[in-house]
C-alpha cells in the first residue's frame, strides 16, 4: 500500500501491540498485508455471493506459519466492510462442531460472544443487532394501532419455517417486549438464550417460556437461523470463521472425530447443493487436517470426494474455485515488504519519520538467516517480533544506531504450540520447518 497513507493512532497501537505479542492484530490488517491478491479476490466473490442470497464454504489450508490466521482475519475485515455479520472462534478441546458433553454448545457460545459488525468489529454486537431489528420493524410502514408484539411476530414469521425457528422467534419477541418496557433482566435472559448459556430446558422455560435450548445437537441449525435473522435485521448475511480446525484431527477418539467430520459434510452438502442461503463458512487448518487418510478429512470418503482438488492445477497453474484454498509460505521478498510495512506503521504512515533505512531491513534479514535459516521467512513470527522490538528501542532511545543493535538480536525458530488435554493427542501433525541454508538472500530481488 502507499506509504503516504496516514495511520490512525488506535490502529497503530493495536498492530504493534499484537505483533510484539506474536499474535495477529484484529485492526488495521490492511496496513501490513503482504501478497495473497488472488486469494483475496476469490474471497470477495464469495462474500458477494453470500450477500446475494447464496452460500459458501472454504477450507484455508497452509503449513504452520503460512499465515492462515492472518488471512482469516483479513477476510473477516473485508466481510464486515461489505455489510456481513461475522462470528469467529478457535476450535479446541472444549469447542467442537459436534459433541455430547457441551463442547458444541461452548463453540456456539464463543461464536455468539465474538459476533461482529462494521460498527462493532471487536465483537459483542449481538444486542445491537437485535435492537437494530426492532428499530427497523418499528420504522417500517404498518397499520396504525398495532401492538409492538404483533409487528415483531409478523417480521419474525419467516424464521418459524426453519428447524427450531419457533423458539428462536419466541426469544427474539421476548427481547422486543423487554426492550419496549425497559426490562433489563428480560433482555439479559433473552441474550443468555441466544448465546447458548442455558444448560437446562427448565431454566429456559422459567425465564423465557420456551421449550428448548441451543444444545450440542443443533448448533448448525441455529447458525442458519442466525444467518436468516441478521438478514431480517438489515445485514447482507453471516460469515462463520473457524480457526484451529487441526484440533479435530488431534482427537484420539475415532467416533468423536468422525461425528465432527459428518457435521462438516452436512455443511459442505448444504452449500454445494444450494440448500443454505446467506451464510458462509471459513475453516482454517493444516495439510494434515485435510489430507491425512487415517485421521484427517480425507479419512471420511464422502469428504475426500467433495474436497478433491483439480488434477489439472499443477506446475504453477491455480484453481481457486474449489472449496480448498492452499496458502503458500512467505518468501524472503514477502518478508521484506512486511518489514517495510511495519516500519511504515511505526511512523504512522509518514516517510519522514522512518526509524531505519531499507539497508537496515536487508541487514536484519541477513542476521535472521544466519541465526535460524529459512525459518526466518517461512515461519516469521519471531522475526517480526524481534523487528518490532528493534524499532521500539530505536524509537525510545533517540540517537541509538541501528547498526549497533542488529548483530545482537537473539532468535530461535518458531515452533508450533502443542495442545495438551485428556481428550486430545499431539501427533506429528505440525512440525517445525527445518532450518535451511544461509544463502537464501542470494536469490533475493525486488
Amino acid at each position: 500500500m502507499p506509504e503516504t497513507v496516514a495511520i490512525k493512532p488506535r490502529e497503530r497501537d493495536a498492530i504493534l501491540q499484537a505483533l510484539r505479542a506474536g499474535v495477529v492484530p484484529k485492526l488495521g490488517l490492511q496496513h501490513i498485508q503482504v501478497g495473497r491478491a488472488r486469494e483475496i479476490e476469490e474471497m470477495i466473490k464469495d462474500i458477494a455471493r453470500i450477500g446475494g442470497g447464496g452460500a459458501g464454504v472454504r477450507f484455508i489450508i497452509g503449513e504452520y506459519g503460512a499465515g492462515k490466521t492472518f488471512f482469516l482475519n483479513l477476510v473477516r475485515l473485508v466481510a464486515l466492510e461489505r455489510k456481513l455479520v461475522v462470528v469467529s472462534a478457535d476450535l479446541g478441546p472444549s469447542r467442537r462442531l459436534y459433541a455430547t458433553d457441551g463442547q458444541a454448545r461452548s463453540l456456539f457460545n464463543e461464536l455468539a460472544r465474538n459476533i461482529a459488525t462494521r460498527t462493532k468489529p471487536e465483537g459483542g454486537a449481538l444486542a445491537s443487532i437485535v435492537e437494530r431489528f426492532i428499530a427497523n420493524a418499528l420504522s417500517a410502514p404498518h397499520e396504525d394501532g398495532r401492538e409492538l408484539d404483533d409487528i415483531i411476530q409478523q417480521r419474525l414469521s419467516p424464521l418459524q419455517d426453519l428447524v427450531s425457528g419457533f423458539d428462536f422467534a419466541t426469544v427474539l419477541a421476548h427481547y422486543s417486549r423487554a426492550y419496549d418496557q425497559g426490562d433489563d433482566a428480560g433482555k439479559a435472559a433473552a441474550l443468555r438464550w441466544l448465546r447458548a448459556e442455558y444448560s437446562t430446558r427448565t431454566d429456559a422455560r422459567v425465564a423465557l417460556g420456551v421449550r428448548d435450548i441451543i444444545d450440542d445437537a443443533r448448533v448448525y441449525d441455529y447458525l442458519k437461523l442466525l444467518a436468516a435473522f441478521v438478514k431480517l435485521a438489515g445485514y447482507d448475511g453471516l460469515l462463520v470463521v473457524l480457526d484451529e480446525m487441526v484440533n479435530l484431527y488431534k482427537l484420539t477418539n475415532a467416533q468423536a472425530r468422525n461425528s465432527n467430520y459428518e457435521q462438516i459434510l452436512h455443511i459442505v452438502n448444504d452449500v454445494l447443493q444450494g440448500s443454505a442461503s446467506q451464510i458462509g463458512f471459513l475453516m482454517g487448518g493444516t495439510p494434515e487436517f485435510l489430507m491425512d487418510t487415517r485421521r484427517g478429512l480425507y479419512s471420511y470418503p464422502a469428504l475426500q470426494s467433495r474436497l478433491a482438488e483439480n488434477g489439472f492445477a499443477r506446475d504453477g497453474l491455480l484453481d481457486l474455485s474449489g472449496p480448498v484454498i492452499r496458502l503458500k509460505n512467505l518468501s524472503p521478498e514477502d518478508l521484506f515488504v512486511l518489514l517495510r510495512n511495519i516500519r511504515n506503521v511505526f511512523a504512522s504512515g509518514d516517510p519522514g519519520e522512518f526509524l531505519v533505512p531499507d539497508e537496515a531491513l536487508v541487514r536484519f534479514m541477513e542476521h535472521c538467516s544466519k541465526k535460524i535459516g529459512d525459518a526466518y521467512f517461512r515461519t516469521p513470527r519471531n522475526s517480526v517480533t524481534a523487528f518490532v522490538n528493534l524499532l521500539s528501542v530505536l524509537e525510545q532511545n533517540p540517537g541509538t544506531r541501528w547498526q549497533d543493535l542488529v548483530g545482537g538480536i537473539e532468535l530461535a525458530p518458531d515452533l508450533p504450540a502443542e495442545t495438551t488435554s485428556s481428550e486430545t493427542a499431539v501427533p506429528d501433525a505440525e512440525t517445525a520447518v527445518a532450518s535451511g541454508s544461509d544463502n537464501e538472500l542470494t536469490k533475493f530481488h525486488l
